[in-house]
């Protein structure tokens, strides 16, 4: 039984296999509607969530499967003071798969360690947030076709930014891969990725504060937000929110061929405008979202489909 903590759980050559297994589902979605017939996933959201909860609950779903699952803290038995470790050993008994986001780092390596289930981590905390890191992953290379020698420009908040981190790690063992560091000072990335992850492993990047500086050069422009949720006062919160916004002036700067990626939510650093702009990529990042994560659910339950 394996579970999903990191996207480093993955070798190349696995993460490459399943980004084949979604582009399959995504050409042949009949071929798999019905390869999880009585299977359950179990959605444990300790913390607000959109895309990623319905992400899982609609690939389950896609696959003939069915869901259960809490949406917020409040509506489970954490309220009541109930452990990570004696949730995911209940939740066990109804389910075969098992998705949690967790404010707390290492909350999902916890319930892993307790579960008789595959775990999957789908965010916890400033920490990591695998499943998105693979919609990243198989955007780009949808879009690309390759990861060998792209210029990415990550942009905002890359201190608190999860999905920052979690994508670098990945990146990093491609060929060639260059990065451009975006940010103002009071967000800039954390020592721990930029000398154990990036500088370990020998990878070109700059760290700059002008997007515009940085535009002209990117292939990749993945764009974050500032969030609230991981500030301590609001006043910091509302000096930093505004730092970036990408307009379609500023798109003038950019190749024709950039493409602009974004986790989502989006507040304001992405004006509305820039939407028209057939460059601007992040809702499409979200329709494959539920495809990699429909390969996921596949791999970690071990389902073949002919």
């Amino acid at each position: 039984m394996r579970h999903l903590m990191s996207p480093l759980d993955f070798s190349v050559e696995e993460l490459n296999q399943m980004m084949d297994l979604a582009c399959d589902i995504e050409k042949n979605p009949k071929k798999y509607s019905h390869a999880c017939d009585g299977k359950k996933i179990a959605t444990l959201f300790y913390e607000p969530s959109t895309r990623t909860r319905l992400s899982f609950e609609t690939a389950m779903l896609n696959l003939g499967g069915s869901v259960i699952g809490f949406s917020s803290a409040a509506s489970s038995s954490v309220s009541k003071g109930e452990s990570v470790a004696d949730t995911i050993r209940v939740i066990s008994c109804f389910a075969d798969i098992c998705a949690m986001r967790h404010p707390k780092e290492g909350a999902p390596l916890v319930a892993a360690a307790n579960s008789s289930i595959p775990v999957i981590n789908a965010g916890d905390g400033g920490h990591q947030h695998p499943t998105q890191t693979l919609t990243d992953l198989m955007t780009i290379h949808s879009l690309k076709h390759r990861f060998d020698g792209l210029t990415i420009g990550l942009c905002g908040d890359l201190k608190f930014g999860r999905t920052v981190h979690s994508l670098i790690s990945a990146l990093v063992r491609y060929t060639g891969v260059k990065f451009v560091l975006i940010s103002p000072e009071e967000l800039k990335i954390p020592d721990y990725i930029r000398d154990d992850v990036l500088r370990a492993n020998h990878v070109e990047f700059q760290e700059v504060i002008k997007l515009e500086d940085a535009l002209p050069k990117l292939d990749i422009l993945y764009m974050t937000r500032v969030q609230k949720e991981r500030f301590f006062n609001e006043e910091d919160y509302l000096r930093m929110k505004d730092f970036y916004i990408l307009d379609t002036e500023k798109m003038k700067l950019a190749k024709d061929n950039m493409y602009i990626l974004h986790p989502l939510p989006r507040v304001n650093e992405i004006a509305v405008e820039v939407d028209k702009d057939p460059r601007a990529a992040y809702f499409k990042q979200v329709q494959y979202g539920v495809y990699i994560r429909m390969a996921l659910i596949l791999t970690l339950l071990e389902v073949k489909v002919c």
